[in-house]
C-alpha cells in the first residue's frame, strides 16, 4: 500500500496547491524581472525574435523554476 501513498486526497490536493504556488511565484519573479529590465522582454522575444535574449530568459526562468521547486520540496 506504500506504493500509492501519492493516491491520497491529502497528498493529492497538496501536490496541487503546492504546484499551483510555484507556478504564482514563477510569474510573479518573471514579471518583476520583466518590469526591471529597460526593454520589453515579451515583444523583443516574440516580435524581434531575439534569440540571444530568448536563450537568456530560458535560462532565468529554469534558474527560477530551481530555486521555486527547492524551497518549495
Amino acid at each position: 500500500m506504500a506504493g500509492i501513498e501519492w493516491l491520497r486526497p491529502a497528498a493529492f490536493l497538496g501536490s496541487i496547491l503546492y504546484a499551483l504556488i510555484g507556478v504564482l511565484i514563477f510569474w510573479l519573479c518573471f514579471w518583476l524581472i520583466d518590469k526591471i529590465t529597460p526593454a520589453d522582454l515579451w515583444r523583443e522575444i516574440v516580435e524581434k525574435q531575439n534569440q540571444a535574449l530568448a536563450l537568456v530568459v530560458a535560462a532565468m526562468c529554469l534558474g527560477i523554476s530551481i530555486i521555486v521547486a527547492a524551497a518549495i520540496h
